[in-house]
């Protein structure tokens, strides 16, 4: 039987006081991305995200899981329609499943809180975040989070 687990890719836009919104060629400039750092394992850096508990589905899913890892309720953000990707990979010689969904803060200054599952987090440009995300598939989904952000300027 395959894992499945699910979460959010949020991020923030970032606008200077004295700047104008920016053009879509520069719109991906202003865009930081949350990732939370595991208290386990190899400590590694990942997007909110969880295994799907029976009878739920896996948007509700995303959502409990933000919610228990970083403190954010749904209030807080809004989810972007036309963005959903889903990872296969393998963990532990078992096929694991993980969907994201792609949601914008409302409040960039609203606050980041911590389950026990996580022992930091940062807000960090694309290229930061997919350096310190560190596994080539999640790198892609970001990447192509942020393709399609910038499409949308």
């Amino acid at each position: 039987m395959s894992l499945r687990a699910c979460g959010l890719i949020i991020f923030r836009r970032l606008r200077e006081a004295s700047t104008p919104p920016s053009s879509a060629a520069t719109a991906g400039n202003n865009i930081e991305y949350l990732l939370l750092q595991t208290s386990y394992g190899t400590h590694h850096w990942t997007p909110p995200k969880g295994h799907v508990d029976p009878g739920e589905d896996d948007l509700q899913t995303a959502l409990r899981e933000t919610q228990e890892e970083a403190g954010l309720d749904p209030g807080q953000f809004t989810i972007l329609e036309g963005f959903r990707k889903e990872l296969n990979y393998t963990v532990r010689d078992r096929p694991k499943t993980v969907v994201y969904w792609l949601a914008e803060m409302k409040d960039n200054n609203a606050e980041v809180r911590l389950s026990s599952e996580h022992q930091a987090f940062r807000w960090l440009a694309l290229k930061e975040a997919c350096e310190l995300s560190g596994y080539q598939d999640m790198q892609a989904a970001m990447r192509e989070a942020h393709q399609f952000l910038c499409a949308r300027g």
